[in-house]
C-alpha cells in the first residue's frame, strides 16, 4: 500500500510520492530529470532535456482554448536536504520515508522536498489529466534552485513561447506572490597556519536549534549555530586556554544553521572550566531564545589525550574575530512595504580544512544597492582578515508590475473561489521569478503554493487539506485563463 494513497487529490499525491522515491537533492538531479523525461515520452509530450537536466514538457491546449495565450508553470526538481542527527539516511541513493500525520505529509526525521516538490506533483497531475480545460501549457521544471538557482540562470529561455507563468514555489495557501528579493552567495575564505600541539582534545557542540528558511524565516530571530559558536569560542577565552584544530556548520548557506561543532585542544586541568562555561551559556542562551530557540544545547564531548595540528594563534584569532563580526540576521526592514524585509543575510556554513576556514553567507535584498554594500561589507571582512572573497549565484530581484493580467485573473478566481481576497504580497526569499522577468521581456508572474511547514529543516511538513484547496484553486484558474 502506498503512504499516500488516501490523501486527496490523488493524482497529485500519487506523484509526489513517486518523486520522493528519487533521491533529489541540489546537483543530484539527473534521476529526477531522467523520470520527467521518462513520463513525457510516455504520453507522448514534446519536451527539452538541456545539458543542466532542466526539463520543459508541452501540452497542447484543450478544445476551445486553441487561442488562449500559452501558460508556463514553473517549479524547480532539486530539494534541500538535511536531517536530524539521529537519523540515517544518505540522499544521494535513499528515496524519503514519508508518512501522514495530523493532516500532513512529513519525511520522518529528514526534509520533505514539499518545496519544491509539489509543484512538479502538480504540474505532473495536470499533464496527465483527461478532462480538465486549460490553455497550452510549457512545464518548466528547473534544477538546482535550492543553491543559487542555477538552472534558471543556465536556461536558454527562447525554449519558451508563453508570457503568463505560474510559479508554484510558494509555501501559504491565501498569498500570491508577486515580488520577491535578489541576492547572492559570500563566499569568504581565510588562510590560516597550523602547529604541532598536545593535549585534551575535546568537542564542542552546538545543537536543538530550530533552524528553518534563511529567507522566509529571518525575521524570526531564531538563533544561527554558526553565530552562536563563535559567540562561545570568544567567552571561552576568558575562561580557560585553548587551541583550535577545527569548525563545522551547516550544509547549505540559504538554511540557518542548526548545528555547528568544533574540536579544540586544553591542558588536562581545564577540561572541568570548559564544561562549566558550557553549562552555563546554555542556561543563559535557553532564557536569549526563549520562544525560538530554547532547547538550545552545549556538549563537551572527551576525546583524550591526542598529538594534533591546531590553529597558529594569530590564525585562531582570525577565526574567532570573523564570526563575531561577520553580520547575521536581519539587516534593514522596507521603509515602503510594512513588515517586508528589505535586506538580511545568514552565515549558512563554516568549514575549516589544513590551510583555511571558508564560511558562506546567503545575502538577499530587494534593492541591489543595499545588497552589493552588505557583500562589500563581509569582502571588507574578509580582506582586513588577510582572505579572499568572492560572490556565488548572484540573483536578481522579481520587481513588482504595476499592471499584471494574471495576477488580477488570479485574484478574482481567488474571491470566488474563497469568499475573500488573497494576501497579495511581496516577499523576502528568493524565486526564479525573478531571473525569469529579467530575461523574458514582457512575462507576467505570479506565485503560489500550499501550506508547508519548517521547510529546510528535517521538521518539514505539507498540509494535505492545503494541497487539495490549491489544486482546485490552479484548476479554476487555468480554466479561467481563456483569453
Amino acid at each position: 500500500m502506498r503512504v499516500l494513497e488516501n490523501c486527496e487529490p490523488k493524482q497529485v499525491f500519487y506523484y509526489f510520492e513517486e518523486i520522493c522515491k528519487i533521491p533529489h537533492g541540489s546537483r543530484n538531479t539527473k534521476q529526477i530529470s531522467d523520470y520527467l523525461v521518462a513520463f513525457a515520452k510516455e504520453h507522448d509530450f514534446d519536451y527539452v532535456q538541456d545539458e543542466m537536466n532542466n526539463v520543459i514538457i508541452y501540452k497542447p491546449a484543450t478544445p476551445g482554448y486553441e487561442n488562449a495565450p500559452t501558460v508556463i508553470l514553473q517549479g524547480h526538481m532539486d530539494m534541500v536536504c538535511e536531517k536530524r542527527p539521529d537519523v540515517q539516511h544518505d540522499f544521494e541513493k535513499d528515496g524519503l520515508n514519508l508518512s501522514v500525520k495530523d493532516g500532513y505529509v512529513t519525511a520522518n526525521g529528514t526534509t520533505l522536498g514539499g518545496d519544491d516538490g509539489i509543484a512538479v506533483a502538480y504540474a505532473l497531475a495536470l499533464l496527465d489529466s483527461t478532462d480538465l480545460p486549460h490553455p497550452a501549457l510549457e512545464v518548466l521544471i528547473t534544477v538546482d534552485e535550492e543553491i543559487g538557482l542555477l538552472g534558471a540562470v543556465g536556461l536558454d529561455c527562447s525554449v519558451l513561447k508563453g508570457k503568463r507563468m505560474i510559479n508554484m514555489d510558494s509555501e501559504a495557501e491565501g498569498s500570491l506572490w508577486i515580488s520577491c528579493a535578489g541576492g547572492l552567495s559570500a563566499v569568504s575564505h581565510i588562510p590560516v597556519a597550523r602547529v604541532d600541539a598536545e593535549g585534551e582534545k575535546l568537542q564542542i557542540k552546538v545543537c536543538g536549534l530550530m533552524g528553518g528558511h534563511s529567507g522566509s524565516e529571518i525575521d524570526k530571530k531564531r538563533a544561527n549555530a554558526n553565530v552562536v559558536m563563535g559567540r562561545f569560542l570568544y567567552g571561552l577565552k576568558r575562561e580557560a586556554d585553548y587551541e583550535i584544530i577545527s569548525m563545522t556548520g551547516g550544509q547549505k548557506d540559504n538554511a540557518i544553521t542548526r548545528e555547528a561543532t568544533a574540536e579544540i585542544l586544553v591542558l588536562e586541568e581545564n577540561t572541568d572550566a570548559v564544561r562549566e562555561y558550557a553549562a552555563s551559556v546554555q542556561g543563559a542562551w535557553r532564557e536569549e531564545y526563549a520562544g525560538t530557540d530554547e532547547g538550545i544545547t552545549v556538549t563537551v564531548e572527551d576525546e583524550g589525550k591526542q598529538e594534533v595540528r591546531v590553529l597558529h594563534p594569530t590564525s585562531k584569532e582570525k577565526v574567532i574575530f570573523f564570526l563575531v563580526n561577520v553580520p547575521y540576521g536581519v539587516q534593514k526592514m522596507s521603509g515602503t512595504i510594512k513588515g517586508l524585509v528589505e535586506t538580511s543575510t545568514n552565515i549558512g556554513i563554516l568549514k575549516t580544512s589544513e590551510n583555511e576556514v571558508m564560511g558562506s553567507s546567503s545575502i538577499r535584498s530587494s534593492v541591489e544597492t543595499a545588497r552589493d554594500s552588505l557583500s562589500d561589507k563581509i569582502a571588507y571582512l574578509t580582506e582586513f582578515l588577510g582572505g579572499e572573497y568572492e560572490r556565488q549565484g548572484v540573483y536578481p530581484a522579481w520587481e513588482y508590475r504595476k499592471d499584471s493580467p494574471l495576477r488580477d485573473k488570479m485574484v478574482e478566481v481567488y474571491e470566488e473561489m474563497y469568499g475573500q481576497k488573497p494576501n497579495v504580497v511581496a516577499i523576502h526569499a528568493g524565486l526564479e521569478c525573478g531571473l525569469f522577468y529579467k530575461k523574458m521581456e514582457g512575462l507576467d508572474c505570479v506565485s503560489l503554493g500550499p501550506d508547508m511547514k519548517d521547510i529546510h529543516t528535517s521538521e518539514e511538513v505539507l498540509s494535505i487539506s492545503s494541497t487539495e484547496r490549491v489544486w482546485k484553486y490552479l484548476v479554476k484558474v487555468l480554466e479561467a485563463l481563456k483569453e
